[in-house]
């Protein structure tokens, strides 16, 4: 919500841009933290106690000693030592606490800011407090699903937490938008594809989250063909009728290249208009969509072809960021009947818009 207090809305946008790259850091460590399977290594919730990391070793030997008692380290991880307990131990410590200080940033200016300027304050941005909460209790949720019967976490609970994430970034996105003052000009293009390709764009992080989480894009490492077929060797069309569709690794890497697919052509449809519309400044946005859809193909190619590697993997989850703010921008512009040419004009200074 902008205010004509200039001071305060300064104040506001320094907070929500913190948070946005705070929000992203925890994505990445969290991305990292799936890829070495870390996740398990802290079998307790311990929201408190839990910020202090062991100190001495009998400390660390207590916390290995709680880890071998689950499935992972009995089934997967058996000859792990302790030092290799130490490295995904710090993995899982380091995402947690990044949760505990988002928690923190939040909290503490939405206190300062409410006391400072009203409860109007409280109203807008508790919803952002009481989603990180959520998000902490999915993540255990999530965590807790792979501590007595799986070597891993269920890929439901996976792809919640991911979702999350991505909504909370989208919320704090959105309202940093809603500070600028940004001169209203007309714009006349549809709304609708472009609500729709960005519900495609969340539908496309459940389902990559179905693959991270059940190791999907080990299956098959080849493209544009899965093995020697255009649809997974493994399986049959009518398997796609059946709930059981998304516990398929076959299956749930084949919806994720092929809505893949769907969303270039969307967003193809879209950049058609916007081009025939003439309007300049949203072709920017527009652009940014298009070379970030353009490096994730390549990223999620790479991936498949070299045996889900950490680096094209982590790079394919931080680029999907990228590819949602771009498209909240141009929806935001859009819906508010915005321009990005006032953008610059605005007091003939871009930080402006920044600070």
């Amino acid at each position: 919500m902008y205010s004509q207090n200039y001071s305060l809305n300064s104040q506001l946008k320094i907070w929500m841009i913190t948070l946005l790259v705070m929000i992203v850091l925890i994505i990445l460590v969290g991305g990292l933290t799936r890829l070495t399977d870390s996740g398990l290594s802290i079998t307790s919730w311990e929201l408190f106690i839990g910020s202090l990391p062991p100190l001495t070793n009998d400390k660390w030997i207590e916390y290995f000693d709680l880890y071998k008692t689950i499935p992972e380290f009995k089934e997967q991880n058996f000859n792990m030592t302790l030092n290799e307990f130490k490295i995904i131990f710090w993995w899982e410590w380091a995402h947690r606490q990044l949760g505990r200080l988002i928690g923190l940033t939040v909290l503490l200016p939405m206190i300062y800011f409410t006391i400072k300027n009203g409860f109007w304050i409280l109203k807008e941005y508790s919803i952002i407090f009481f989603l990180v909460c959520f998000q902490g209790f999915i993540g255990w949720y999530m965590v807790s699903s792979g501590l007595v019967d799986r070597v891993d976490v269920s890929h439901y609970r996976l792809s919640l937490h991911l979702v999350t994430a991505f909504i909370i970034l989208s919320i704090v996105f959105w309202k940093y938008l809603n500070l600028t003052d940004i001169k209203i000009n007309h714009i006349n293009i549809q709304l609708n594809p472009i609500k729709f390709f960005l519900s495609l764009l969340f539908l496309q992080l459940i389902i990559g989250a179905f693959v991270s989480g059940m190791d999907a894009g080990k299956i098959y490492n080849t493209w544009p063909l899965m093995g020697s077929s255009y649809f997974p060797d493994d399986s049959v069309f009518t398997d796609f009728f059946n709930i059981a569709v998304f516990d398929d690794q076959s299956l749930v890497q084949f919806i994720h290249r092929n809505l893949a697919y769907l969303i270039v052509i969307i967003y193809f449809y879209m950049l058609y208009f916007v081009l025939k519309n003439g309007n300049i400044n949203l072709r920017i946005p527009f652009f940014i969509i298009g070379i970030s859809l353009l490096f994730q193909i390549v990223l999620g190619v790479l991936t498949i072809l070299s045996g889900v590697k950490m680096l094209y993997a982590s790079l394919h989850q931080i680029n999907s960021i990228l590819i949602i703010l771009s498209t909240l921008i141009s929806t935001y512009f859009l819906i508010n009947l915005r321009t990005l040419l006032n953008l610059f004009i605005n007091d003939n200074n871009f930080f402006i818009f920044i600070l």
